[in-house]
């Protein structure tokens, strides 16, 4: 079997597998680590989850996603504090160390009160993450989705949230289809890592032209990111965790996911 041992994959990626056959075959890829999307929980309980991971051989490596924290009311805000920790909660049901989170962006907030938003969510759920010996990685996005997606675009960013609030217990996801534009990418990544404060990285590509900005993602070496070189400067700053392939695709989703496994095998291979 290839040697695919820094090689996970989100469950996500293959979004028309349930939880049950993603996971026999990435086993049978040779693919050793998963990433588990909350979704795809949906129609097991969380007892039949763990057993399921524990038994495929692959390890967890996080639960995607939590954060979402900006919103017009205080009560929404709460529901949302609610929300994260009972993602904690999932998160230790099913053996997972890592949450990572996307923190969220309302079109109707300012992005200053919006980030103040965000900082205030992590202020109210870090303390139970570090309770339950779980770590959440802030997950800076693409600046084409500050409006609703997240008001944290850079590593810069996320950096100095982990500064402020000095807990071993958050950390930075440094996903290349998000941050590849930036052209502090390189010393951000130095920073981040003197801090040890990088706990994920996600690899895929930005393709030209990009036909829809949520679910047109390509193949890794589909597009214009140095991904080799951005996974260098992830390992040059200490991280050694999975690189973990992260594909949203309309295209893709509508295969046969067994071809498309393949493909993505193969690129990970040739550009990872």
């Amino acid at each position: 079997m290839r040697d695919l041992a820094d090689m996970a994959i989100h469950t996500i990626t293959t979004k028309p597998w349930k939880l049950d056959t993603a996971l026999e075959k990435y086993a049978q890829a040779g693919i050793t680590g998963v990433s588990v999307w909350k979704e795809s929980l949906e129609g097991f309980t969380l007892p039949e989850a763990r057993s399921l991971l524990e038994t495929s051989g692959l390890k967890v490596v996080s639960l995607v996603r939590g954060g979402f924290f900006p919103a017009s009311s205080l009560a929404q805000r709460m529901k949302k504090v609610e929300e994260n920790k009972q993602l904690i909660d999932t998160a230790t049901a099913i053996g997972a160390p890592l949450i990572v989170l996307v923190c969220g962006a309302d079109p109707g907030i300012p992005l200053q009160e919006a980030r103040k938003q965000i900082e205030e969510g992590i202020a109210q759920i870090l303390p139970y993450a570090e309770d339950k010996h779980i770590k959440l990685a802030i997950e800076p996005l693409h600046p084409m989705y500050a409006d609703a997606r997240s008001a944290i675009v850079t590593i810069r960013q996320a950096h100095e949230l982990c500064i402020k609030f000095d807990s071993k217990s958050l950390g930075i996801a440094v996903d290349v289809y998000h941050v590849w534009w930036d052209p502090d990418l390189e010393y951000q990544i130095e920073k981040a890592g003197e801090s040890n404060s990088i706990f994920a990285f996600h690899v895929c590509d930005w393709k030209t032209p990009t036909l829809d900005m949520l679910n047109d993602r390509g193949l890794m070496g589909e597009g214009c990111i140095p991904i080799r070189t951005i996974r260098q400067w992830v390992q040059k700053a200490g991280f050694s965790g999975f690189n973990e392939v992260e594909i949203f695709s309309n295209r893709y989703w509508s295969m046969d996911q067994d071809q498309y496994l393949s493909m993505i095998v193969k690129a990970y291979e040739e550009h990872v």
